[in-house]
């Protein structure tokens, strides 16, 4: 039997990268977008996401062998917490019993080599409480002082953390549920293809995500990670964050940090 996979963002991107990486070794794929994927479904909302949900557990036939988040946004605003962060986990949480029926089942979170900048307390702290409403008002604050730019370390240094304590929280470990995270570090894909274009902004990104191996990754370089964590035989990995980011992180912290 094919495995069945489920993929967020999956139109574009790592996502449709890794739904074409897993289509090939034979998985079943379920991609979810706003367009242009099985299922048409905006992120941002409670209404978007139960729609996704409930779409998913229907063409799913009642299991999903994996769970794969992709959708995000770095455009400065609020929707880097509601689609960044509760797009992602309440997403996966609706699934968490499909996923405890499949025999080898795995999540993995896109997060990024952003988390390791300086993010907002209270953003990340709302976000872990599971408090929306809390964390919008936060991200509003952010955005009213003008550090807009600490949503997005704020939003995927929350989603690391909310793996890393789910990965062992009852209800998953014990039901086989791995979930990691891998975070890429600058990516050329449709999401930062503007970036480059601005000289300026271009040697700002390089001091901060510096990348002595192979430099800029291809979408397909982060998929393979994903696809091997979200594999039948990845057995015994769980709670992880696992940087493909040409050295980024182990540049930018030292040594004794890991």
């Amino acid at each position: 039997m094919p495995r069945t996979a489920v993929v967020t963002g999956a139109a574009s991107g790592i996502g449709a990268a890794l739904c074409r990486q897993l289509a090939e070794r034979g998985d079943r794929v379920i991609g979810v977008d706003l367009a242009g994927s099985d299922v048409s479904a905006d992120l941002s909302t409670p209404e978007g996401r139960t729609a996704a949900i409930d779409e998913v557990i229907r063409l799913a036939e009642g299991v999903v062998d994996a769970v794969v988040t992709c959708a995000g946004t770095s455009v400065p605003g609020t929707a880097m917490v509601t689609v960044n962060f509760f797009g992602t986990t309440v997403f996966v949480e609706g699934l968490r019993d499909l996923l405890a029926r499949s025999g080898t089942p795995r999540v993995v979170l896109v997060g990024s080599i952003a988390s390791t900048q300086p993010v907002d307390d209270a953003v990340v702290e709302a976000c872990l409480a599971g408090d929306e409403t809390a964390a919008l008002a936060a991200a509003q604050r952010v955005i009213d002082a003008g550090h807009a730019y600490q949503l997005y370390p704020s939003s995927k240094a929350a989603i690391s953390q909310w793996a890393r304590r789910t990965a062992v929280s009852p209800g998953w470990a014990e039901a086989g549920i791995s979930v990691n995270v891998v975070a890429p570090g600058i990516v050329l894909t449709p999401m930062s293809a503007g970036l480059f274009d601005d000289p300026e902004m271009k040697r700002v990104m390089d001091e901060a995500v510096p990348m002595p191996l192979h430099g800029y990754a291809e979408a397909a370089d982060v998929a393979r990670v994903i696809a091997f964590l979200a594999a039948a035989d990845t057995t015994h990995v769980t709670g992880q964050v696992i940087f493909v980011d040409g050295g980024a992180e182990t540049t930018l912290r030292p040594p004794a940090h890991f």
